[in-house]
């Protein structure tokens, strides 16, 4: 390669490189600099933070899923006794936090009706958020690593958005509208406001606003997630912020219309549903049947839900091979690879978002990526014309 050659092409390395973008901004930068979302390939959410880690729904769990190279960070909110929004996800408190240990608690044991059926447990809505705050956080799962147990608090909505604005780049959230009939049931806001009306002023409050995609949305990205379908109705003109429509197992009705399963994924509901959401979130199960641990054929809802222009994000995928169907040889990558090349969805919901990202960075690229690889192709292309032999 001739000198002159050799100086346009370092020339066009270095101004390729130097628009290319950071992984992580540096301290001086400001909100603007961020790394964006990335739009490209599908979203990685992280249910309930890394919490194949860490104790879920807490705020180290939703920081180590930030870590790992999480798109959107998933929370499911309740309301507290005196009406803050809470980053929990079971109406009770037995399971996840070391209530028991709180002796001051034990005449609070209660008996309430949740969505059809009689459950007795300690309530997280006949709590104060002072109350809340003195109970840690524990693993729901006996086979994960329980050295955490004990040592992180519940966290408010609040908080957990402004872990998620403070973030070193820009990271999505994707918070749930949980057990609205119950909120409502048990809490009263003042003015008559609404479980969903609260919910949606928190998000204001912070300047989350937009439709899917669109500039505001990208600056701050948020998806609403419920299993209600009249609490999306509900907020549809209160916030333009797309929403998606949860989707849970077959013999299960939605807890406020009562609907069956066939019912809320016909074509006639999704002509009716796609006016207040922008996609559905069903449990994979659903969409791939399961005998015996192996997959069956899989069923027509995602290729029905694309043509009603409705994303698909399923839930949940989780690396311990008790969840790994036998057809993926106990192996998270070739679960990943089947959902996302053969099925095509639009988002996954892991309990494990460092894997998901190693998998997707392994196996993908970005426009930007390719469009300078293509560039710099040509441009040698370009070189090898004017180029002379060496001199000997």
């Amino acid at each position: 390669m001739s000198s002159s050659s050799c100086a346009i092409f370092t020339f066009l390395l270095l101004f390729i490189g130097s628009s290319a973008r950071r992984l992580y901004p540096l301290p001086s930068d400001n909100e603007s600099m961020k790394k964006p979302l990335q739009t490209f390939r599908p979203f990685n959410v992280a249910h309930r933070g890394s919490n194949g880690e860490l104790p879920e729904e807490t705020g180290p769990a939703y920081l180590r899923a930030i870590e790992e190279g999480a798109d959107f960070i998933e929370t499911d909110i309740l309301t507290s006794k005196d009406g803050v929004l809470m980053c929990h996800h079971d109406v009770t408190l037995d399971e996840t936090t070391d209530i028991a240990e709180h002796k001051e608690f034990t005449d609070r044991v209660k008996t309430y009706e949740v969505e059809g059926a009689n459950q007795t447990g300690l309530f997280i809505f006949d709590f104060t958020l002072k109350e809340l705050k003195t109970l840690r956080a524990k693993q729901r799962f006996d086979f994960r690593d329980q050295q955490y147990n004990g040592k992180f608090p519940i966290i408010t909505f609040e908080e957990y958005i402004q872990i998620a604005i403070n973030a070193p780049r820009v990271v999505g959230i994707y918070p749930e509208i949980k057990n609205p009939i119950l909120m409502n049931q048990h809490v009263k806001w003042p003015k008559g406001k609404k479980f969903e009306d609260v919910f949606v002023d928190t998000l204001k409050k912070y300047g989350y606003k937009g439709s899917y995609l669109s500039k505001e949305w990208l600056k701050q990205p948020c998806f609403i997630q419920s299993f209600a379908p009249s609490s999306l109705v509900h907020i549809h003109n209160q916030t333009d912020l797309p929403k998606i429509f949860l989707i849970d197992d077959v013999d299960v009705t939605t807890q406020d219309t009562h609907q069956t399963y066939a019912e809320i994924t016909s074509d006639h509901y999704f002509d009716y549903i796609k006016d207040y959401v922008v996609g559905i979130g069903p449990w994979k199960d659903t969409i791939v049947p399961v005998t015996d641990n192996y997959l069956q054929t899989p069923t027509d809802l995602v290729a029905r839900a694309h043509a009603h222009n409705l994303q698909v994000h399923p839930y949940t995928f989780r690396n311990e091979n008790k969840y790994l169907h036998f057809n993926f040889s106990e192996d998270a990558y070739i679960e990943y690879d089947y959902w996302i090349n053969t099925i095509g969805v639009d988002g996954l919901f892991t309990d494990f978002t460092g894997s998901l990202h190693r998998y997707q960075e392994w196996t993908s690229r970005s426009a930007d990526e390719s469009d300078a690889t293509k560039l710099l192709e040509k441009i040698s292309k370009m070189i090898k014309k004017f180029e002379f032999p060496v001199r000997t």
